[in-house]
C-alpha cells in the first residue's frame, strides 16, 4: 500500500467520522478488502486477519503465526495469534471505538462481513457502522484524471451506437435482414477498434425482448422484424487500473414511423430522466444535500403519476467508477435503499426504464458532480428523439 493510499483511507475515516475502518478476511471471502488493501487472490487465507486502520495514527494488523506474512506489504504494527483466546487478546485494544465495517442492512454489494465476527467484535466491545460511504469516499469518486478517462469513454460509445445504428438503417434500405448478434458484433468491433474493455458485452434486445431489461443470447440472437422497438445498452472503459467506464442505454425503432404508443411511452420516459437531473440540479443550486434514494423516489414519482408504476422494474441508476456498477450512491429507493449523498466527484447513471410485454424502454445517460454542480458526460453528443 502506498503512502497516499492510507492517507486516503484515513481522510475517508475522518470525513465519516468515524474512529477507524475494520477490514478482515477469511480465505478470501471478502472481495472488498483483499482488492482495497491489494492482497492476492492466490495468497494462503486459511485464517481470519484482521487490519484495523485508525483516523489517525498507525493501522494494527493481527495475524496467524503460520500466516505471519499475508499482510506485510502493509504499513502498521503486527499482533500474531495462535489460539483463539491469543487471537481475542490481540483484538480487545480495538474495544470502545466506531469502526466501519463491511455490512449494511440495504446494500448487499458491500455487506462482506459474516455474522459470526461481526458478533465477535461487537462482544469484545467495538461499535460497527456500515463502511458504505468509506468505500464511496474511497472508491467511488473520480478526481480529475478519473472525469477525463470517463468522458473519453463516454465520447467513444456515443460514437460506436451510432455507427451500430448506421448499420441497422443500411440493412433496412438494403432489405436485409439483420440479427441482435449482427448488431452486437459491430459494437463489439468497434470496442476492439478503440482498445475498450468491458464486462460483459453489450445488450442488444429487439421486439418482445425490450422488455427484458437484462435479456441475453447466445448465437446469433432474434431477427428484426419491421415496426420493432430496438433497444441498445452499451458499457465500457479504457484498459488499465485507472479506466472509467461510461454505460449508456439507447432505443430506435426498425422502420419508417414510429408507433404512437411507443412515441407517447418514449417521450415520458426523457421528461422523467430530465425531470431527475433538474432536481439534482436544483437541490445542488440551492445547497440542499442529495442521496441515491431521493433521486429515484422523485424519477419513480414522475413515472408512478403518469401511470407506469407497474411497468417499473428497476432502480433509476447506480454508481459509476473502475466497475461499471461501482462502489458509489445508486440512485435507489426501492430494491437497495441508498441513503448515501452525491458528492464532488460522484459518477451515476439516470436511466429509469419502462417495460411492457410487447415491448420496453430504457435511455440512459451519466452524470458527474464536479464543482458543485451535475455534469451530463458527452452532453454535446445527447439528443432525445427516436431515431427511425
Amino acid at each position: 500500500m502506498l503512502p497516499e493510499e492510507l492517507y486516503a483511507i484515513q481522510e475517508a475515516i475522518r470525513n465519516e467520522s468515524l474512529d477507524g475502518w475494520i477490514f478482515t478476511n477469511y480465505y478470501h471471502r471478502d472481495r472488498l478488502s483483499d482488492g482495497i488493501l491489494g492482497i492476492s487472490g492466490e495468497a494462503t487465507n486459511s485464517r481470519p486477519w484482521v487490519y484495523a486502520v485508525p483516523a489517525q495514527g498507525n493501522p494494527v494488523k493481527v495475524v496467524h503465526a503460520i500466516e505471519a506474512g499475508l499482510l506485510a506489504a502493509l504499513p502498521g504494527s503486527t499482533r500474531v495469534y495462535l489460539s483463539r483466546d491469543s487471537f481475542i487478546a490481540a483484538l480487545c485494544p480495538l474495544a470502545h471505538k466506531r469502526w466501519g465495517a463491511h455490512l449494511s442492512e440495504t446494500l448487499p454489494a458491500i455487506s462482506y462481513l459474516d455474522g459470526g465476527t461481526a458478533l465477535l467484535f461487537e462482544k469484545i466491545g467495538m461499535t460497527l457502522v456500515s463502511a458504505a460511504g468509506l468505500v464511496q469516499r474511497f472508491k467511488g469518486l473520480l478526481d480529475p484524471q478519473g472525469i477525463a478517462a470517463h468522458e473519453r469513454a463516454a465520447e467513444a460509445l456515443y460514437d460506436i451506437v451510432g455507427i451500430a445504428w448506421e448499420q441497422v438503417q443500411k440493412s433496412y434500405a438494403d432489405q436485409k435482414t439483420i440479427t441482435e448478434g449482427d448488431i452486437r458484433g459491430v459494437l463489439l468491433e468497434e470496442f476492439h477498434r478503440r482498445k475498450l474493455v468491458t464486462d460483459h458485452p453489450p445488450l442488444v434486445a429487439a421486439g418482445v425482448h425490450s422488455g427484458n431489461p437484462h435479456y441475453d443470447f447466445s448465437g446469433s440472437g432474434a431477427a428484426l422484424q419491421e415496426g420493432d422497438v430496438v433497444q441498445l445498452d452499451l458499457w465500457a472503459k479504457e484498459p488499465g487500473a485507472k479506466g472509467i467506464y461510461a454505460d449508456i442505454s439507447w432505443v430506435g425503432v426498425l422502420g419508417t414511423v414510429v408507433p404512437d404508443e411507443v412515441a407517447r411511452v418514449f417521450a415520458d420516459l426523457v421528461s422523467a430522466r430530465e425531470g431527475a437531473y433538474r432536481f439534482i440540479a436544483t437541490e445542488f443550486a440551492a445547497g440542499r444535500p442529495v442521496s441515491g434514494a431521493q433521486v429515484d423516489s422523485t424519477t419513480r414519482g414522475l413515472l408512478t403519476d403518469l401511470g407506469y408504476a407497474q411497468a417499473l422494474k428497476h432502480r433509476t441508476g447506480h454508481g459509476i467508477d473502475t466497475e461499471c456498477h461501482g462502489s458509489g450512491v445508486n440512485m435507489d429507493s426501492v430494491e437497495f435503499p441508498d441513503s448515501r449523498l452525491l458528492l464532488e466527484g460522484s459518477c451515476f447513471s439516470l436511466e429509469p426504464g419502462i417495460y411492457f410485454a410487447g415491448f420496453g424502454l430504457r435511455t440512459e445517460i451519466d452524470v458527474y458532480i464536479l464543482q458543485g454542480k451535475p455534469v451530463i458526460s458527452g452532453k454535446d453528443r445527447q439528443w432525445a428523439v427516436l431515431t427511425t
